[in-house]
C-alpha cells in the first residue's frame, strides 16, 4: 500500500485523509503534519491510527506520496525545510491553489509534480478535482493521483492552463450554487412558507437534481424543458430570471473567478 504524508491538517487534508481510509488504505501508512496544536489534538482524535505530527520534516521519511494541503504563501517553507529527507522519487501533489507546476518543481528538484484543483464538497465525499501533471510525471503516477483524489470525488485531467479555469467554476462552484440556494430559501419564506420547510425543500430540490443531472441519461438542456410545461408555472418562473440576467451573471461570474485565478498565479 502507498504511503501518504499529508503536509498540513486543515480541513481539505483531513477530509483526504479520511477519504483514503474509506477507500481501504491502512491508517498505518498515513501521516499529517500540523502545526497548531488544538487542530492536532483534534486529528489525533477524528484520524484514529494516523500519525500526526507538528513538523513537515517528520512526516516525510519513507513517504512515497507528499500531498501539500496547506495555504499557498506557506508551501515553500513546508517544502524547503523538509526537501532533503524526501525521497528523489517521491511524488509532489498540490493543492495549494495558485502555486503552478513550475514553482512546484524548483521546490522539489527532480520528484514528479502534480497539481490538483479539488472543491471543498470533498468533505463529503463528493468532491471533483482536476489535476495537471509536470514534466517528470508519468502515466502511473496520474493514475495514482487519480486513485488518491477519487477517494474523495471525481478527477478529471486537463493541462495547467486550464485550471484557472477549473477554479473558476468547479472550485468557486459550490459557494455559487450556495448563494442561489440562499436565494430560494427566502423566496419559499416570502412566498409564505416556514424557513424550516423552505430550507428543507430547496436542501432536498438541490440534491435530486444534482443526481438527475448525474445520472447522465440527460443533459441539463434536455432535463430543463422537461420540467418547462408551455405556459406553465415553471416557464413563468424561467422568463423572470432570464429577464434578470441570470445566465449572463453566471457566465460573467465563472469568467472572473478564473480571471482572478489567474492574477493570484501570475508571477
Amino acid at each position: 500500500m502507498t504511503r501518504v504524508s499529508v503536509l498540513g491538517g486543515g480541513k481539505m487534508g483531513e477530509a483526504l485523509l479520511a477519504g483514503m481510509i474509506d477507500a481501504g488504505y491502512e491508517s498505518g501508512d498515513l501521516c499529517v503534519a500540523e502545526a497548531d496544536p488544538d487542530r492536532r489534538r483534534h486529528l489525533e482524535t477524528s484520524l484514529a491510527g494516523i500519525r500526526v505530527v507538528p513538523s513537515s520534516a517528520w512526516a516525510l521519511p519513507d513517504a512515497e506520496v507528499v500531498i501539500v494541503a496547506v495555504k499557498p504563501g506557506d508551501v515553500a517553507e513546508a517544502l524547503g525545510a523538509s526537501i532533503d529527507g524526501l525521497a528523489h522519487d517521491a511524488l509532489v501533489l498540490s493543492i495549494a491553489a495558485g502555486v503552478t507546476i513550475r514553482e512546484l518543481e524548483e521546490m522539489a528538484p527532480g520528484r514528479p509534480v502534480v497539481r490538483a484543483m479539488p472543491n471543498t464538497p470533498a468533505l463529503v465525499r463528493s468532491g471533483a478535482s482536476a489535476i495537471a501533471s509536470g514534466s517528470h510525471a508519468s502515466a502511473v503516477h496520474s493514475s495514482l493521483v487519480c486513485r488518491l483524489l477519487g477517494a474523495v470525488g471525481t478527477v478529471v485531467e486537463v493541462p495547467e492552463y486550464q485550471l484557472d479555469a477549473v477554479t473558476g467554476l468547479s472550485g468557486s462552484g459550490p459557494a455559487y450554487v450556495f448563494l442561489m440556494a440562499e436565494a430560494m430559501i427566502e423566496a419559499g419564506v416570502l412566498a409564505g412558507l416556514s424557513r424550516e420547510v423552505s430550507s428543507g425543500l430547496v436542501t432536498q430540490t438541490l440534491l435530486g437534481s444534482a443526481r438527475l443531472l448525474a445520472a447522465g441519461d440527460s443533459t441539463a438542456e434536455q432535463l430543463r424543458a422537461a420540467v418547462t410545461s408551455p405556459g406553465g408555472t415553471t416557464a413563468a418562473g424561467l422568463r423572470v430570471l432570464e429577464a434578470h440576467g441570470f445566465r449572463a451573471a453566471m457566465l460573467d461570474a465563472v469568467m472572473a473567478a478564473t480571471q482572478r485565478s489567474r492574477e493570484l498565479g501570475a508571477p
